[in-house]
């Protein structure tokens, strides 16, 4: 026996459950049962899947089998209809020739062909075959020459026709009777030809002669190809006209010539049918293709002798009907059989159900007598849980009022540590105007002592515009603290450049400033901060503007400050949307460690007393709240390369005007 740990009802019941002897259970690996599931399943799909082919094959080939069967029945009622029409109208008009023969006045004028003979022959074969309903009636002398014919008074009269080519005339000169179809060498109308001897005194004079229009022969049932081949396999009588004149096989050259020779079919060209036989079946049966391609159409080619004379009977029946029921039966089975696998599965599906719910309805209701058992158990741990829970629900009272002193405490310190932030930006700003109003003021008490007033008044009144600009900074500075949003403006680069190079112009002694303009992709040109630039402005107010440019300019004079030869380059880059200003230096550049905490507040390289690291934090503070940005980075060539990059604003007329007149 072993002990099997209880699912607890919570986390606390963990520690507080005893474990249970429970009986030993072996496991068997999952993957092998997996393994052998999918085996016993594959082998089922595979069995059935072969049952499947089997039954579709057998349901194919027993219809299949069927239909050829009532096909050839068909074909054969057909077919003994068809010959039975056929032969009785040969029989009925095979004595004809003989009993012509027999005449007297046809022996005479066979003998002694004289005109009035002649003529009397002539009345009485037309009248023989008008009560015959022959097609033509006529006799041809020994030389084989036709001496009379029931057509005389017609143009294509058979009268004066040389016959010794004719088969059937050749038959009957060696005494026996001549079966011939062939087509007309002076009516060019086919026709079946019945011919007997004409003797006088034991001897033969000649030979009559009935021709048979056969023409209406395949009209009596054409629902279905009918043919009929002579002795040579030559179709003379069909019911589709285009096959007429082929051949059910091909012909031997000698064939050939015998028929070419004998002119049986004039001039039509004797060429086989495009069929080939696919399946040979017992009894004088083929399934055809009656043509190339897979679209082509198939027959049940049956034949049957006609005796005399050597024709065969042909009927071809289509199998489409026999494809169809076959293919409708194997489908239809095919689904019977799938439908009966699935009840199969459904069913046993079905009892695996019905166990599986036995099974858990007992597991249930085993399950539900453990579980009243451990409701006591449960219950007692459940209460020291609780008093547990209240001791910790005090004890996070307490701390969470303790969190919110110390929280309070902590918002009183962010606030002392935002005027201190305040103060230090004030000082760090004022710094450059109040180093330029002391330029200014020694300045100007000099121009007052040489008398030079106009100077004087001007230090003044820059002096004035320093004070004011004093006074817009320190109420600028809260946009570093609030993050207000700034005015929407237009700020004049050019001046902007221009001020704030002027309150820098002392620092700037000695050092040469290059400043450049760059016009929607033109040639860089000098830029002029003196001249009036009415299109080149950016989106922000003039103190903002100038207050980040001074900052710029003031960290690129520290950079440069003991370098020989200093040098400023400030480069303006104006594109249809954005103005860039970059401003570089040829100092020592910017360490690479220092690059990444630049712009962070109170963050500065400079010496104690020399800086607050406040400048360049307030000016990108500027430059983001305006809708643009300020970048720092080392110039390949040396030094190190400010930008900023604002919005560009188009200026109107009145601005244009203001600009021009600076």
């Amino acid at each position: 026996m072993h002990e099997c740990a209880r699912s607890p009802l919570s986390a606390l019941d963990a520690a507080d459950a005893p474990a249970r002897p429970c009986a030993t259970i072996s496991f068997v690996p999952l993957d092998r049962l997996e393994a052998a599931n999918v085996t016993r399943r594959l082998i089922l799909l595979f069995a059935l899947a072969a049952g499947l082919v089997a039954v579709c094959a057998l349901t194919w080939a027993l219809t299949w089998q069927a239909g050829i069967d009532a096909l050839r029945r068909n074909a054969a009622v057909r077919g003994d209809r068809t010959a039975a029409s056929l032969k009785s109208t040969l029989e009925r008009y095979d004595s004809l020739p003989y009993i012509v023969g027999e005449h007297p006045l046809v022996q005479n004028v066979l003998v002694d062909p004289r005109p009035e003979w002649v003529a009397a022959a002539n009345r009485y074969l037309e009248d023989v075959n008008r009560h015959a309903r022959a097609t033509t009636t006529y006799i041809i002398r020994a030389d084989g020459m036709s001496i009379a014919a029931s057509n005389w008074r017609d143009p294509d009269s058979f009268v004066g026709v040389d016959y010794r080519f004719r088969p059937y005339f050749l038959d009957a000169m060696q005494g026996g009777v001549g079966r011939f179809f062939g087509i007309g060498t002076i009516s060019h109308d086919p026709g079946y030809y019945v011919s007997q001897p004409v003797r006088r005194d034991g001897k033969i004079v000649g030979v009559a002669v009935v021709k048979l229009n056969l023409e209406w022969f395949p009209g009596t049932d054409a629902s279905e190809p009918l043919l009929v081949t002579d002795d040579h396999g030559v179709i003379f009588l069909s019911s589709v006209p285009a096959w007429k004149y082929r051949t059910v096989r091909p012909l031997p050259p000698a064939v050939v010539a015998s028929i070419d020779a004998t002119r049986q079919y004039a001039s039509e060209p004797i060429a086989p049918l495009p069929a080939s036989v696919e399946r040979v079946l017992p009894g004088d049966a083929d399934i055809v293709r009656m043509g190339a391609g897979i679209r082509a159409p198939r027959y049940l080619e049956t034949r049957r002798s006609l005796g005399e004379p050597d024709w065969h009977l042909v009927t071809m029946s289509s199998i489409d009907p026999v494809l169809d029921a076959s293919r409708n039966a194997t489908i239809m089975t095919g689904f019977g059989y799938v439908s009966l696998c699935l009840f199969g599965f459904y069913w046993r599906m079905r009892r695996a159900r019905v166990k599986e719910v036995m099974r858990s309805r007992a597991m249930l209701q085993k399950a539900y007598a453990m579980l009243n058992e451990r409701v006591a158990e449960r219950t007692a741990d459940l209460s020291q849980a609780n008093e547990r829970l209240q001791r910790e629900v005090a004890e996070r009272t307490r701390a969470e009022a303790e969190l919110r002193a110390t929280q309070d405490e902590l918002i009183q310190a962010s606030k002392l540590a935002a005027l201190g932030q305040m103060a230090a930006g004030i000082t760090h700003e004022l710094n450059q105007p109040l180093a330029a109003l002391r330029s200014f003021s020694d300045n100007t008490r000099v121009f007052l002592e040489r008398g030079q007033y106009a100077a004087a008044t001007e230090n003044l009144e820059a002096i004035g515009s320093l004070t004011e600009r004093m006074g817009k900074i320190v109420n600028q500075l809260k946009l570093f603290v609030g993050r207000a949003r700034p005015r929407s403006a237009r700020a004049p680069v050019a001046r902007a450049l221009r001020n704030s190079l002027a309150l820098l112009g002392k620092r700037l002694d000695g050092v040469r400033v290059d400043l450049t303009l760059t016009d929607d992709g033109a040639p860089p040109v000098p830029l002029d901060v003196d001249a009036g630039y009415p299109d080149l402005n950016a989106q922000s107010d003039d103190l903002r503007l100038e207050q980040v440019l001074i900052n710029v300019l003031g960290n690129a004079l520290d950079a440069v400050t003991g370098v020989p030869a200093p040098r400023i380059a400030i480069d303006v880059q104006a594109s249809a949307a954005t103005l860039a200003i970059g401003v570089s230096d040829n100092g020592p550049g910017i360490p690479e460690d220092v690059l990444p905490r630049l712009f962070e507040p109170f963050f500065t390289t400079k010496e104690m007393g020399q800086g607050l690291g406040l400048g360049l934090a307030i000016s990108s503070s500027i430059a983001r709240d305006c809708g643009g940005s300020l970048t720092a980075s080392n110039a390949p060539e040396g030094g190190a390369r400010f930008v900023l990059t604002l919005r560009r604003a188009r200026a109107d007329a009145e601005s244009a005007a203001r600009a021009a007149g600076l």
